[in-house]
């Protein structure tokens, strides 16, 4: 049976979702899953680094494309978890040289061999979105609380319908609860209302995060680390798993989003 292909999106800005990809495919791995993360942001390439596996590239996926190598040796073994691959993205070459169709076959054939396919799509909803997001199964959309990223979270989620493209979940990213209760930042039931879409995470804000990401050691492996919690509570969401959302101090609006969970 093939495995899920999820496609981890955002609006222009990016807003963490290459970070986002990097720690949901460890904590994926974390959980015994087999997945292969393919870097679809051709011509940039920065998953790699997050995952601390810059230097172990040889091949990236235009070079399998294009017909030089096997897709098995273009993947990259994580050195933590063995059943964690990356496909890098091709660092020398524009995003028009990897198509939908591309895409496609490239993605179907990573799920005949990993649970999980996550594909880490180019920020906006240009050309490199199209290609990410076509193959999908899920779409991950990754928003901050404030609005011109939400903004353009509902462009994506409008594509995605308009297409009649993979259906759309949120996570919302580096959310801080004080400045909710200020009212100087959305809050979840807001951002929920305004993009119609069922949420699957709740990202805090963490230092931690862009510390880890820069030394190829996401946030995700720190069993201390609020973000990291978030991260492993998604990958089981994921799973199927009944999992409630955690607190964050602000019972004003999280008892009334989640208040059914616990």
């Amino acid at each position: 049976m093939a495995g899920t292909i999820i496609t981890i999106s955002s609006g222009k800005g990016g807003v963490g979702k290459t970070t986002t990809a990097a720690n949901l495919s460890l904590a994926l791995a974390m959980l015994g899953k087999r997945v292969i993360c393919i870097d679809a942001d051709i011509g940039l390439r920065n998953l790699d680094l997050m995952l601390g596996l810059e230097n172990r590239i040889v091949y990236d996926i235009v070079n399998y494309i294009e017909g030089h190598c096997r897709l098995r040796q273009a993947l990259v073994r994580d050195k933590r978890f063995p059943e964690l691959f990356l496909l890098p993205a091709a660092q020398t070459r524009n995003k028009d040289a990897v198509g939908q169709e591309d895409m496609a076959r490239v993605a179907h054939e990573a799920a005949e061999l990993a649970d999980y396919v996550i594909i880490d799509s180019p920020a906006g909803i240009e050309h490199g979105f199209r290609v990410a997001a076509k193959p999908a199964n899920r779409v991950l959309i990754v928003t901050n609380p404030e609005v011109t990223a939400v903004r353009d979270a509902d462009r994506v989620v409008g594509l995605l319908e308009a297409e009649g493209w993979a259906p759309a979940q949120l996570i919302l990213n580096r959310l801080k609860p004080e400045l909710v209760r200020r009212g100087q930042m959305l809050d979840p039931d807001t951002v929920v209302d305004l993009l119609a879409i069922d949420i699957i995470g709740i990202v805090p804000e963490d230092p931690n995060v862009l510390t880890a990401s820069n030394q190829g050691q996401p946030v995700v492996l720190d069993d201390r680390s609020g973000a990291g919690a978030a991260f492993r509570d998604v990958a089981r969401r994921l799973l199927g798993e009944e999992v409630p959302f955690t607190p964050l101090k602000s019972p004003s609006f999280l008892q009334k989003l989640f208040g059914s969970h616990g």
